[in-house]
């Protein structure tokens, strides 16, 4: 992976990536208007990346609401692509390209003298049949510690209410550790990052009902570049032995061998590992 082209900004990485939820399109409008507002303001470059929404469309909102969206895209500090052009350019979605991608973005966006970058990304193609799409929660889970800790970048996730089921956005939403917009339920089993430490925090019940979710966090820890991985489990009141072993494998598949910690394991994961021995030998259990 690229090396960090500048320091992080200095508003915290936890507060640079946003979920944001909406159900209208006044709403979208003005969490549009408020984000490339504020870019533009910070010599920011800014860019949106659509999927459903016409670029068109996007540039008349801007000027309507009296920012010189014209000249913005004339001058490089804005400019509006589709989904199809960035995160879906290639064969399918993929996390460790499209997070490669945000660092040659920074690089350009900071060799034109720019302070920093900003985006917003449509994430409807999520709920459709996309090659990739599978791995959208494991992307939102890995890019706090592998982009927003180490680079001014800043980037609002749109999920429009209208085009997603809203279990699945509940769980993309619940990834982030800014949230704006509508307010959503917790999941059923709710994984974000951790603010302070490379790691996760899983919260609910993991088992038959949440093994996709279960799944991308098990990707998460294996694709994760940081040499050790911690899981807080203090919210966690369930934990069967299949999402167990799915975890448990994807430590012992991390280059260097197992390399994740657990903390304030449930009883029911201290019961499992007592059965499964074998398992216990990927993870690292602490109380504190």
């Amino acid at each position: 992976m690229p090396g960090a082209t500048a320091p992080p900004d200095r508003v915290p990485a936890a507060g640079r990536h946003a979920g944001v939820v909406f159900s209208d399109d006044r709403e979208w409008a003005g969490h549009l208007c408020a984000f490339v507002r504020g870019g533009l303001e910070r010599d920011e470059q800014v860019q949106y990346f659509a999927d459903t929404t016409d670029p068109g469309r996007v540039l008349r909102t801007l000027t309507d609401a009296g920012i010189d969206a014209a000249a913005a895209v004339t001058r490089g500090q804005l400019s509006v692509s589709t989904a199809a052009q960035t995160y879906l350019a290639g064969a399918g979605f993929d996390p460790d390209e499209m997070i490669g991608l945000w660092y040659d973005a920074l690089e350009a966006a900071l060799a034109r003298g720019h302070r920093g970058l900003r985006a917003i990304g449509e994430m409807a193609w999520g709920a459709r049949d996309t090659a990739g799409a599978d791995r959208l929660l494991e992307y939102e889970l890995r890019i706090h510690h592998e982009v927003f800790a180490r680079l001014p970048l800043t980037a609002w996730c749109f999920y429009d209410r209208r085009l997603l089921p809203d279990a699945q956005v509940r769980v993309l939403a619940g990834a982030h550790l800014s949230h704006r917009g509508e307010t959503v339920a917790d999941p059923a089993l709710r994984v974000a990052p951790l603010a302070g430490r490379p790691g996760l925090l899983m919260s609910g019940s993991a088992g038959y009902d949440t093994r996709d979710t279960v799944a991308a966090a098990a990707a998460a820890v294996r694709g994760a570049p940081a040499q050790r991985m911690e899981l807080d489990l203090s919210a966690l009141r369930h934990l069967d032995a299949a999402s167990l072993a799915a975890l448990a494998d994807a430590a012992a598949g991390r280059p260097g061998g197992p390399s994740l910690r657990i903390r304030q394991a449930p009883p029911s994961l201290r019961r499992l590992l007592e059965l499964f021995p074998e398992l216990g030998a990927a993870v690292e259990v602490v109380d504190r």
